[in-house]
């Protein structure tokens, strides 16, 4: 089958067979064909969550610069264990941004007092406070990421992408007479509309590739263990006879990428049903059991999604309020949530703090790869605008104030890295949410509960 009846590809060409669509990465042979010039100022959004803030942003730890530095502006320090010294590497990439609030997180009612862990969520990209129910009549009210998947969305495949790292199927309602909506999504289509988020890293790759059209046929092709890339071996060769050297070397490096990831979750799976006893009871068989290793292969599979053009707009919430999981590669032994509540201790802060290192550090490998990965004539990174940070400040106090916030990225020449931004007492987080919605192209006078615009 020759998918190419003209000089140029088209952009959104696929590589088609029996269920299976390969999007393709941009070419020098597409250019012409949907002009280079219009699609380079198209900016790739990354809304990322850390839910329990950092032993940063309690007294203790801010006194330690834990988070944020004791210089502002260009010629700040980060301490050794500051969270993100494992970033230095990228600092002219990214703009530290301190001191801002999520008080829409905050209780309003005396019934609502207590119930942080469950709303802090639905605030982290709304800053809109989230309605006290265990029914279906939730209200929030639009993310950042889904105003931006709605204007600059429509033109691709998938308007946007929602991932995650912990369980989201509990279901029904959750503690403080609060849904579990709030507490499992920080996407929201409308005031009523939270968006599912995929944890899977299978069911995230079967949705960019199309593996297999239906149920039957996807397991049918795991059982012979053949890569989706083997469907579509014969369009691969067609193809590659009419690309020049670079397009050819470009295509088989993208191709290499896909089995590669393709073949990390078969061997996830294949580990996770062979053994009785998992350290994730109940997680799917692709979700493994390492943090790290989930994270890199949903930072993968994030990578590919821009190459393609699949998408340009991903949220991804990588814990869940009140997890008690253990993460024995930060060289702590407790459990995340009973670590946050430090205390206000020296050694608890600290201890709090060995997990906040290694959950940040994580980060390294996605900006490496987005660094690494072009796009034209630029890398992702330089193209994209990566939005972390957390609704919760001092997670011992339930506290919505001084929240840790960093962007990343240089959204194609909006944003220029290496500062350190302290803004003054009692500013909203949304004031940066909203300039940053601004840099992406909203013609907006006002997001969430902003009381104005943020220098950044």
């Amino acid at each position: 089958m020759n998918f190419i009846s003209r000089k140029t590809i088209p952009r959104r060409k696929f590589l088609k067979a029996a269920g299976a669509g390969i999007a393709l990465p941009l070419l020098d042979a597409m250019t012409p064909a949907f002009g280079a010039a219009e699609e380079s100022n198209k900016i790739r959004l990354v809304c990322i969550e850390e839910v329990h803030g950092l032993a940063g942003c309690n007294k203790q730890g801010a006194e330690k610069l834990l988070f944020a530095p004791s210089i502002v502006g260009r010629d700040y320090q980060l301490v050794a264990d500051n969270p993100l010294k494992s970033l230095e590497p990228w600092r002219e990439h990214f703009t530290i941004v301190s001191n801002t609030d999520a008080r829409m997180a905050e209780p309003i009612t005396p019934a609502e007092i207590g119930g942080d862990h469950f709303r802090s969520s639905a605030v982290f990209l709304t800053h809109a406070h989230p309605k006290q129910t265990q029914g279906s009549d939730v209200h929030c009210g639009v993310s950042l990421d889904q105003l931006h998947a709605q204007r600059f969305g429509q033109d691709t495949i998938l308007p946007s992408l929602q991932l995650c790292i912990e369980p989201t199927d509990k279901g029904g309602g959750c503690d403080y007479n609060y849904s579990c909506s709030y507490t499992d999504c920080i996407s929201w289509a409308s005031p009523t509309t939270p968006m599912t988020m995929i944890r899977n890293p299978r069911t995230a790759f079967d949705m960019l590739f199309g593996a297999g059209g239906t149920k039957e046929e996807r397991a049918a092709r795991r059982k012979t263990q053949s890569s989706i890339l083997d469907w579509v071996v014969t369009e691969i060769a067609q193809m590659n006879r009419q690309l020049g050297s670079v397009d050819r070397r470009r295509m088989n490096n993208y191709l290499d990428s896909v089995r590669e990831i393709e073949r990390r979750i078969q061997k996830v799976e294949t580990g996770n049903t062979s053994i009785e006893v998992r350290v994730l009871p109940g997680a799917p068989p692709g979700v493994p059991d390492s943090f790290s290793e989930h994270m890199q292969l949903m930072f993968d599979l994030q990578i590919l999604a821009f190459q393609t053009d699949m998408t340009r707009v991903i949220s991804f919430k990588t814990g869940r309020d009140a997890s008690n999981r253990i993460f024995p590669e930060s060289g702590s032994d407790r459990a995340f949530h009973p670590a946050s509540h430090h205390g206000d201790t020296e050694k608890g802060v600290l201890e709090f703090n060995k997990i906040c290192q290694y959950r940040v550090s994580q980060m390294a490998y996605f900006l490496k790869r987005l660094e690494d990965t072009y796009d034209g004539e630029q890398s992702l990174l330089d193209q994209s605008m990566i939005i972390w940070g957390s609704p919760m400040g001092d997670a011992n106090l339930h506290n919505h104030r001084r929240c840790p916030l960093v962007v990343f990225g240089g959204a194609n020449g909006q944003l220029n890295g290496g500062k350190h931004i302290k803004a003054p007492s009692g500013t909203p987080m949304a004031n940066a949410m909203l300039t940053l919605l601004q840099k992406l192209g909203h013609d907006l006078e006002s997001f969430g509960d902003s009381t104005g615009e943020m220098s950044l």
